[in-house]
């Protein structure tokens, strides 16, 4: 997609991957609508408003606001939980709420125009836990793998019919989620360290312009650390050394 006079809605620009991504896309000629919990003060932002993803209703409201969209950066995202004997429903619930259901909310809100128009884009941050797992966090795997799952269905379904579809799949980023790890609600130590462990910690900046390059090419994984793609690669050709590998990762972050 060429981004130059494209209406882009960013969520969770507060900080971390969506602010960067609402500098980038700006910078590449969109016109952005930065959204968050509270209305963001984001630079390159032509329009800041607050929101939160999993109200259907405050969604609507938005698009209607805004008018057409073409790109639509589900990029609101919690860390929370360790495994599910400890986490409670509650926090699972607010984990597949912000991650995956406000995904299928703003899929099912955007889609009728996009189709009727024959074009749009809908990039999902996701996470190499969609494709791979989160160590130390069961909420936050099983939740990133459902968000990769929905991107995918949305791309085999609808490809055909002009809509693109991106799943962005880092690992480390330098981000308040990861810097503050082991905290109340956010990852544990456990799930930082096997992150840090895993590969170099990039910058939002990095990431975002590694989404920008991908929506120009149109791809559907967008992965900024291209070893990712190895790690994925092996876990299909030998799913049990993979876990045993995933094994003795957790046993050396721990």
């Amino acid at each position: 997609m060429e981004l130059r006079n494209r209406v882009a809605v960013v969520t969770g620009a507060g900080g971390g991957i969506g602010r960067a991504l609402v500098a980038a896309l700006a910078d590449a000629g969109a016109r952005v609508v930065a959204t968050d919990l509270q209305a963001p003060d984001v630079p390159g932002a032509a329009v800041s408003r607050a929101l939160d993803v999993t109200d259907r209703d405050a969604t609507a409201a938005l698009l209607d606001e805004v008018g057409p969209v073409d790109l639509w950066c589900a990029n609101a995202g919690i860390a929370a939980g360790t495994d599910p004997v400890e986490t409670p429903d509650d926090l699972w619930d607010t984990v597949l709420d912000v991650n995956v259901r406000a995904h299928i909310t703003a899929a099912r809100l955007l889609l009728p125009g996009w189709l009727e128009r024959g074009e749009g884009y809908f990039v999902a941050t996701a996470s190499a836990a969609g494709l791979l797992t989160q160590i130390g966090s069961a909420p936050y795997a099983v939740s990133k793998h459902a968000a990769v799952a929905f991107a995918e269905w949305l791309s085999v379904t609808y490809g055909a019919r002009g809509i693109r579809v991106s799943a962005l799949c880092p690992m480390g980023v330098a981000t308040a989620m990861l810097e503050g790890a082991g905290s109340d609600d956010t990852f544990s130590s456990l799930a930082a360290n096997t992150v840090r462990a895993a590969g170099e910690v990039l910058s939002p900046e990095t990431v975002a312009a590694a989404v920008v390059e991908g929506i120009g090419r149109e791809e559907f994984l967008i992965l900024p650390h291209p070893e990712v793609l190895t790690f994925f690669a092996r876990k299909g050709q030998d799913y049990e050394r993979w876990l045993a590998g995933m094994r003795r990762l957790q046993d050396s972050a721990g």
